[in-house]
């Protein structure tokens, strides 16, 4: 409910696009004291993309790019979590966008101390983000990049909740 992902890519080389998709869920098992038995697992409906425009939102979801009829979720599957420093990870992993897999590195960063909630829950924050080569996911509208650039920011925007001890 309290997390999202977004997205950042420059349009004809002279400004930024922003999207955000509004429906991320997932699993994380987490412990500060043991980064590197953690394991997270995250999905994001490609058909919650909004971009402020109904006529770009459906080009995005199309074939050209998200090719959402085929291709639903985009997919992050851990395969590592190291300390990278005060409250900041990096989490290898999995994505797959589009339908291809390529091995990223987010940037976790600002891990939250976890907090109970007025229903007695526990709450975790953080913000993570990693630059991909859309490209490299088979998304090669404009393949000379006049239009859309190669580079595609994404940045996520998580509250994980767990139940309380």
């Amino acid at each position: 409910m309290h997390s999202s992902a977004q997205f950042r890519v420059r349009h004809m080389m002279i400004a930024n696009v922003h999207g955000e998709f509004d429906s991320v869920s997932g699993t994380v098992e987490f412990d500060p004291a043991k980064p590197d038995a953690s394991r997270i697992e995250a999905s994001i409906d490609v058909n919650s993309l909004h971009t402020g425009d109904p006529k770009r939102d459906a080009h995005l979801k199309g074939a050209d790019f998200f090719d959402v009829e085929k291709n639903p979720a985009i997919t992050f599957r851990s395969k590592k979590v190291t300390a990278s420093g005060g409250k900041n990870y990096k989490a290898v992993g999995d994505l797959t966008l589009r339908g291809v897999t390529k091995e990223v590195t987010l940037e976790v960063e600002n891990v939250s101390d976890e907090v109970t909630d007025p229903w007695k829950l526990q709450r975790r924050g953080l913000a993570a983000s990693v630059r991909v080569s859309r490209k490299l996911f088979g998304i090669t509208f404009d393949p000379d990049g006049a239009m859309v650039s190669d580079n595609v920011d994404i940045t996520l925007d998580v509250e994980m909740t767990r139940p309380g001890a």
